[in-house]
């Protein structure tokens, strides 16, 4: 059986420990952060800490040619505790940097919730982050004009 993906391989390179404070957006923290250093092909490892009012969404069904898409942000209250998050560091063919990022919180009765971060959800404590450069490949991210959705392309460098 043979299955039809787009695939390309490489290694890992620096890795970077970031530390986002009090107030800061996660989303516009790790982009920052991500071309300070200059990776735009790259893995978040890890993420973890606490939220203030975090921000996600999660696939819904939609009109397009994809049957479905990202729906309306949903939005928590009060302290978050963010128990996982992880992601790719991709670009676009004009190198922009484009983070895709999703995430695991649990709220103060220990329910847990997910999906794809958004701007929007702001530091509470702290939220501490190993990112990880990737050699040897291209993370690129291209609009898909068969599904009418952006996604992921890999390339050999």
């Amino acid at each position: 059986m043979s299955f039809d993906m787009e695939m390309a391989q490489g290694k890992l390179g620096r890795v970077i420990a970031v530390r986002l404070k009090p107030g800061t957006d996660v989303l516009l923290g790790l982009q920052e952060a991500c071309e300070r250093n200059g990776i735009n092909n790259g893995v978040i490892l890890s993420a973890i800490g606490s939220l203030q009012d975090p921000h996600f969404c999660n696939p819904v069904e939609l009109p397009t040619k994809a049957g479905y898409g990202y729906g309306e942000t949903l939005h928590l209250t009060g302290p978050i505790e963010l128990t996982s998050a992880s992601g790719i560091i991709c670009h676009d063919d004009e190198g922009n940097t484009n983070l895709h990022v999703h995430m695991t919180v649990t709220d103060r009765h220990g329910n847990a919730h997910g999906g794809h971060l958004v701007e929007g959800t702001k530091v509470l404590l702290t939220v501490d982050v190993i990112l990880a450069e990737i050699e040897g490949l291209v993370m690129g991210r291209k609009f898909d004009e068969e599904l009418e959705v952006p996604l992921f392309a890999p390339r050999q460098a």
